[in-house]
């Protein structure tokens, strides 16, 4: 058993690599207030534009705040948001994916060309405009970043699932009797969430440069709350 353990983790060293990754990230974020050596928010003049040093690892910025710990607790913002967006955009497309691909028709058609309306507007602009009607502030933000992003699950999804309707397997479900509930979570779910998951990583960096934008507008995180923006 440990042998094939073994094997599985050489023949994957890229994912277990990134795992890795993302575990110390993590773990960054639930630690920052015991990792990071000085208060992120305390300002201090007569230590600006510091050079790293034992008290200030990364130095410090304009105002005298210790970068270190600044990106440490702007970790949490960062990825916990991002992880948020992530997951509601996923939960979202998953469903509109698959009620599109499924049921097909009208509703298919519907579905879709309202995500075209969507992805027609530049995702910033989108943000931007929402910002604009809703008002500033970080849940403004995340909202109109998850109603731009779950079009792009939700396309991909029913693609994917306009394919698997098609199969032999999902036609014999129908036959034997399976319900439309059945087969979606015994045949179509379990085929579409890994290589989305696996496309979803990536989107996250997406969410993070999106945030980071918009907090460098001034429409997301208040200073002088730390945040990557």
């Amino acid at each position: 058993m440990i042998g094939n353990f073994r094997d599985m983790l050489k023949s994957h060293l890229v994912i277990v690599f990134c795992s890795l990754i993302l575990l110390v990230l993590f773990l960054v974020t639930i630690f920052a207030p015991w990792l990071a050596p000085n208060d992120p928010v305390l300002v201090n003049v007569l230590h600006k534009l510091q050079s790293p040093s034992l008290n200030y690892p990364l130095g410090t910025d304009h105002l005298g705040r210790c970068t270190f710990s600044r990106i440490l607790y702007g970790a949490r913002i960062s990825l916990g948001y991002a992880m948020l967006i992530f997951i509601s955009a996923l939960s979202i497309g998953l469903i509109i994916g698959i009620i599109a691909g499924y049921k097909g028709g009208w509703i298919d058609q519907l579905l879709m060309r309202l995500g075209d309306g969507l992805m027609a507007i530049p995702s910033l602009l989108f943000v931007l405009g929402f910002v604009g009607i809703w008002g500033v502030g970080l849940k403004q933000v995340v909202l109109g970043l998850i109603l731009v992003q779950w079009v792009y699950y939700a396309r991909i999804i029913r693609g994917m699932v306009l394919s698997l309707k098609e199969q032999n397997y999902i036609t014999a479900a129908k036959i034997s009797g399976s319900s439309t509930s059945t087969i979606m979570k015994k045949h179509i779910i379990p085929n579409v969430l890994p290589p989305i998951a696996v496309m979803g990583t990536l989107e996250m960096g997406w969410a993070i440069m999106n945030l980071s934008s918009m907090s460098f507008l001034g429409l997301g995180v208040q200073p002088p709350i730390p945040e990557w923006g």
